[in-house]
């Protein structure tokens, strides 16, 4: 591989650690920065390898982004899935179902993500589905990813017993790992993915924790052995598959067979409770609108004795664990089983969280692995479902004030992978004209960028030369947190270039090399 020189180059200050003054040139070799200073020459032309030069013409540089929470499969299906984000009802949502069905090839599955179903009026059924697909089969994945609303003819094929009424949790989570089984388009999936990676580079990411269900340990040596080589990976497993990565002996940060030294083996993922908009994130009080659901403070999806069983499990056998807990019974219970097990790892998500438990999350040294884009999409839900508690939702300031190491992600599909939409969403923590919800709770923009680079801090030598040139200072000066949030908003049109090892994955053209 040739090294890169990027001249001209102005480094941000990431983590607190300072930066030069002045612009600079960067050279790294092997996988690394290996100089930095005012003027280099091509240092290494002696021994006979390339350099490719870019300049960056005054440009900014900060370590390579990383999406800490992907379910990177569905993500990409979802380019060629039926869009049902903004759905008002069923009635919608069929009707989005019928116009879909009149353009579908014969003999495929019509698969649509993104309907927010907690406040249509009713809920769906699968008979009407049947009315509008017939023996089409037809899977309508929640914006959630909580629920999974099939007609009998998909659930059939998937060797499911009839029924009236959606899969939800549990139940669905067998399930959406299964969709490849359903008549598709193959060739449209692998190029999904291949777009994917693409467009997680042109947004300056590196790196991934990939939560997919599956055998992703197995999935993405075999991937980047077929070409898609340029990311980052850390390949979770779940409970079901935890018996085959204990035999196989692999632990939590161990480089995967054939990952050519970009796949590692990631968390154990564990799914402890619902979502808000199933009304299934298990709560200390019940839901404001508890009448509507048969769990009025929601539920966890395991007893104290089996995630205690499980995180031991795991520990013993070297995994760290990814612990879903989005209501504050949830994140307790899960602060639980960690404080008697001994496990490390993070909490996905906590969204829901009291102030005595952040500080826990801190003292045991839990990582609050949050995706700030879900308060976006959350917001009115919480006015309904939590209005006496959404004070205590993304309390992403007092987890730092509490010493919890942040960890941002997207948790694509169910918000964009978009780690500046992300940073932004923890900014100002609004989308609208409204004013942010919870300010006191907001990031600074320095904060959410180095809660978004893995713990890379400002770029020096010796450091990985997974990098991001931008146009634009992603630091810059803001009269209030929304021109921030804005700013940070924009940043995906202002990257110029990403690095990954020292390869050049993406870049402009007016850059050269």
């Amino acid at each position: 591989m040739p090294a890169v020189l990027i001249r001209d180059v102005r480094i941000v200050a990431v983590g607190g650690v300072p930066a030069p003054r002045r612009p600079v040139d960067l050279l790294a070799r092997d996988g690394k920065v290996v100089a930095l200073a005012p003027r280099l020459t091509a240092l290494g032309r002696e021994d006979g390898r390339p350099i490719r030069e870019l300049r960056a013409d005054g440009r900014w540089l900060i370590p390579g982004l990383w999406d800490h929470h992907v379910h990177m499969v569905q993500w990409s299906r979802t380019f060629n899935w039926l869009a049902m984000s903004g759905a008002t009802s069923a009635e919608d949502a069929l009707a989005r179902v019928a116009a879909r069905l009149a353009e579908t090839r014969p003999g495929h599955a019509v698969i649509g993500f993104g309907h927010r179903s907690a406040r249509w009026q009713r809920p769906p059924t699968v008979a009407e589905l049947d009315g509008v697909a017939g023996e089409v089969p037809v899977v309508l994945i929640s914006g959630d990813a909580h629920h999974g609303w099939l007609n009998s003819s998909a659930l059939r094929l998937l060797g499911l017993p009839p029924r009236d009424d959606v899969l939800a949790e549990s139940d669905w989570f067998g399930v959406i790992g299964r969709l490849g089984e359903l008549p598709q388009d193959g060739a449209a999936n692998e190029r999904a993915l291949a777009e994917a990676v693409s467009r997680a580079h042109a947004l300056g990411v590196v790196g991934i924790t990939d939560l997919e269900f599956g055998r992703n340990w197995i999935d993405w040596p075999e991937r980047v052995a077929a070409g898609t080589d340029t990311l980052r990976v850390r390949a979770a497993t779940y409970a079901d598959t935890l018996d085959e990565v204990i035999a196989a002996g692999l632990r939590t940060g161990d480089p995967l067979p054939g990952g050519k030294g970009m796949v590692t083996m990631g968390p154990l993922k564990v799914i402890s409770d619902g979502s808000l908009n199933t009304r299934t994130a298990w709560c200390h009080q019940p839901y404001a609108d508890a009448a509507t659901g048969s769990d009025p403070y929601g539920r966890p999806n395991l007893s104290a004795d089996e995630l205690m069983a499980v995180l031991r499990r795991a520990t013993g056998a070297g995994l760290r664990m990814a612990l879903h807990a989005i209501g504050d019974a949830a994140v307790g219970a899960g602060l639980d089983a960690f404080a008697a097990t001994g496990a490390t790892g993070s909490i996905e998500h906590a969204q829901l969280t009291t102030i005595d438990d952040v500080r826990r999350m801190g003292r045991l040294g839990v990582v609050a692995s949050v995706q700030p884009a879900h308060l976006l999409d959350d917001r009115d839900v919480t006015a309904a479902c939590w209005p006496d508690r959404a004070e205590r939702c993304f309390m992403l300031r007092s987890m730092l004030d509490a010493g919890v190491a942040l960890a941002l992600g997207s948790d694509a599909p169910v918000s964009p992978l978009n780690p500046w939409l992300a940073m932004a969403a923890a900014v100002h923590r609004s989308a609208d004209e409204r004013e942010p919800w919870n300010p006191a709770e907001a990031l600074t923009p320095a904060q959410a960028l180095a809660a978004s680079t893995d713990g890379a801090t400002t770029v020096a030598v010796g450091s990985p030369a997974d990098l991001v040139l931008l146009d634009a200072d992603p630091l810059a000066a803001a009269e209030d947190s929304a021109a921030a949030g804005a700013a940070l908003r924009a940043m995906p049109v202002a990257v110029a270039a990403t690095l990954v090892g020292g390869r050049i994955v993406h870049r402009e053209p007016d850059l050269g090399g």
